[in-house]
């Protein structure tokens, strides 16, 4: 457990922002699996890009939700502040501030990761957004620029200094992508370095592993982002590790194919059916991955186009998981 300005997260497993990813539904769906806090999708810190459709699917909200993060990207100080301003006058309860995406089409813009070369720029963006808003203002960076340029621990202080309440990192660097291991000693060097709530991201895909991270670099929550994908029990199992030393049974195959529908039908509420089969897609992708058949399922069902279509092929292709355990 620990705070974010006066917000109370009784949970150390935190769902990472993922662009084409954390989408309301997702979102929704983590939470009530175990996520202590999830995060939007990027949203571009251009106000005048916001009538796109894709920003205004990213920009949606749960009125139901008690913590709303919402995560902004861009190079400009002001137009940072101007960001954190919207978000929260339109109900947002804590800005996060991307500076760790490695995407080329973010850092060529001089966002996302790209910041990390310039500290004189990353003072200046977080004061501004910090003074913008009256609402708690966290940020997510990597480890440095490269493997030559780790200079995690010196953002880490600017971000203190500057007045951020939280700081996820990631164990890689920008030029590292999502490639090799993720290393955690910078890290734990952050850790020692500040006090802020700090959470630990990358590679963390089972309740061991996250254990063991978080006692090697002493931070307060893990952050999930790909291990969740197709896996949102994920939350539930390491919460339930950390605080009971147990691990839970996989989920049956009955959770999934129920989880996997009810994903899905949310999936075409919020987008609508055109756009939601297609969206479907990937997840049902990663659902699936691993299991019998699942390649061979996967061809047939991209080529569906219409929801009852979808629905119908997921419960035939459980129906014959199924069959096939009780088999064994």
């Amino acid at each position: 457990m620990f705070q974010i300005g006066h917000h109370t997260i009784d949970s150390q497993v935190i769902l990472a922002p993922m662009a084409g990813v954390t989408d309301l539904p997702f979102r929704q769906l983590c939470k009530q699996l175990g996520a202590g806090m999830v995060v939007s999708e990027m949203i571009t810190a251009d106000t005048r890009l916001w009538n796109t459709r894709k920003s205004s699917y990213r920009l949606q909200k749960d009125e139901n939700d008690d913590l709303r993060v919402v995560q902004i990207a861009g190079g400009d100080p002001e137009m940072m502040a101007e960001a954190a301003r919207v978000n929260a006058a339109n109900g947002a309860h804590i800005i996060d501030i991307n500076m760790g995406c490695p995407a080329k089409k973010v850092c060529n813009k001089a966002a996302g990761s790209a910041l990390l070369k310039d500290e004189q720029l990353v003072t200046e963006i977080l004061q501004a957004t910090v003074a913008a808003v009256d609402i708690p203002v966290t940020l997510k960076i990597r480890t440095g620029w490269d493997t030559d340029h780790r200079n995690g621990v010196t953002v880490a202080r600017i971000a203190e200094d500057a007045g951020i309440q939280a700081l996820a990192v990631h164990g890689r660097t920008r030029a590292c992508g999502y490639k090799g291991e993720a290393e955690y000693d910078t890290i734990a060097r952050i850790r020692e370095a500040i006090d802020l709530p700090l959470y630990a991201n990358g590679d963390i895909n089972s309740p061991q592993k996250a254990r063991q991270v978080l006692e090697h670099t002493g931070a307060d929550a893990v952050m999930m982002g790909r291990s969740a994908q197709g896996n949102p029990w994920i939350f539930r199992e390491i919460s339930h590790y950390l605080k009971t030393g147990q691990l839970l049974p996989p989920p049956s195959v009955s959770e999934v194919r129920d989880t996997l529908l009810n994903h899905t039908q949310s999936l075409y509420r919020f987008y609508d059916d055109y756009l939601g089969v297609r969206i479907a897609r990937k997840h049902v992708g990663w659902y699936l991955k691993n299991k019998q058949g699942a390649e061979q399922f996967r061809k047939e069902f991209n080529q569906l186009e219409e929801t009852a279509q979808q629905q119908n092929a997921i419960r035939a292709y459980f129906d014959t998981l199924e069959q096939a355990e009780q088999a064994a």
